[in-house]
């Protein structure tokens, strides 16, 4: 299917942009305006106030998807909708994601809704070597992963056991 190719009935999948925090409100008042909208969402763990609890939040913070065929659709109400703040557009039109991608996070749902995390790349206590930056060449333990694309390891720094996060694309299993 080429990246220009329509849905059946010449739909498409569109960004809009939400103000901060407004996914569901932005989801919820496209749904009240006929809108197919969607907002894929992962656990994650949060800690506040001394509590800790895993929530769902949205994938991608501040964005959500519309299904629109901006050839039979009035798109341009979308801009004033209640929790959003722009739909993604170069020019003059809405810009389409790339065909498949919104199916592709949907068939990666689990039961619950939220697309499973990746599992951590190495085991709690493994070895582990930094390749690059500031940590290079060093090994210690791994620890565990974070949220943000990187992990936490042990290291052993002037004598003493460090906890140090650092990206996981530079680290290895030793």
């Amino acid at each position: 299917m080429s990246d220009l190719a329509l849905n059946e009935d010449g739909s498409r999948w569109f960004v809009v942009e939400t103000h901060p925090r407004a996914e569901a409100t932005a989801l919820l008042n496209l749904a009240r305006q006929g809108f197919d909208a969607y907002c894929p969402k992962i656990w994650k763990r949060r800690r506040h106030a001394r509590r800790v609890e895993d929530v769902q939040v949205p994938f991608f913070p501040g964005y959500v998807f519309v299904l629109l065929d901006i050839a039979r659709q009035r798109w341009r109400p979308i801009r004033s909708t209640f929790g959003v703040r722009r739909l993604v557009q170069f020019s003059d039109r809405p810009t389409p994601v790339p065909d498949g991608l919104v199916e592709m996070i949907k068939a990666r749902e689990a039961p619950d809704g939220a697309i499973p995390a990746n599992p951590p790349p190495f085991a709690p206590g493994q070895a582990v070597r930094v390749r690059e930056g500031a940590f290079a060449e060093l090994e210690g333990l791994f620890d565990c992963a974070m949220d943000d694309h990187r992990v936490v390891l042990l290291l052993s720094l002037m004598g003493r056991q460090v906890r140090v996060r650092v990206p996981t694309l530079v680290v290895e299993a030793v």
